[in-house]
């Protein structure tokens, strides 16, 4: 057992963990953060993908004692109190999941890739969305939703700047 230092949606924690214990499995089990979903365990479905210092990562392959130190972002952590994250809230307007399993993990991977590019091509989103599987095939709705918070996120920005 490893003594880890853990910041996770904002707050600290200290755990004691074997420190090949996969992040998922920390956050589901010790943390009941379970919005983040376990799907093929290695990496390639993208169902367990958290934010690992603003970018997106598997954390089924994650070694826990690789991300002390580091901020973790979960699905539970993107919202401002009452008011879902501009991604959440696309998704939902758009309709952008039917049995809901891919979703967090599709949000948390549109969350990376717009804090990187806030106005993508629907290539880049393609090519970067590339790897998280949705198994009821809405991908056109994922696309639809993930330009709908960009355009969102970008009116938010300039309205925050014309009001300063």
């Amino acid at each position: 057992m490893s003594t880890i230092q853990l910041t996770i949606n904002g707050r600290s924690h200290t755990i004691d963990a074997e420190p090949q214990t996969s992040l998922l499995t920390v956050l589901r089990e010790r943390f009941d953060l379970t919005g983040s979903k376990y799907g093929c365990g290695e990496g390639q479905c993208g169902a367990c993908t958290v934010l690992v210092d603003g970018r997106a990562q598997r954390s089924c392959i994650t070694r826990v004692s690789t991300v002390g130190h580091k901020n973790i972002t979960t699905i539970e952590g993107i919202a401002t109190g009452d008011h879902l994250h501009p991604v959440q809230q696309a998704f939902l307007d758009e309709g952008a999941m039917q049995c809901a399993y891919c979703i967090s993990g599709m949000i948390m991977s549109a969350v990376s890739l717009l804090n990187r590019n806030p106005h993508p091509s629907q290539n880049e989103i393609v090519d970067f969305m590339n790897g998280n599987i949705c198994r009821c095939g809405v991908y056109s709705l994922i696309i639809r939703a993930i330009q709908k918070a960009a355009h969102a996120t970008s009116e938010s920005r300039s309205v925050k700047g014309a009001a300063q």
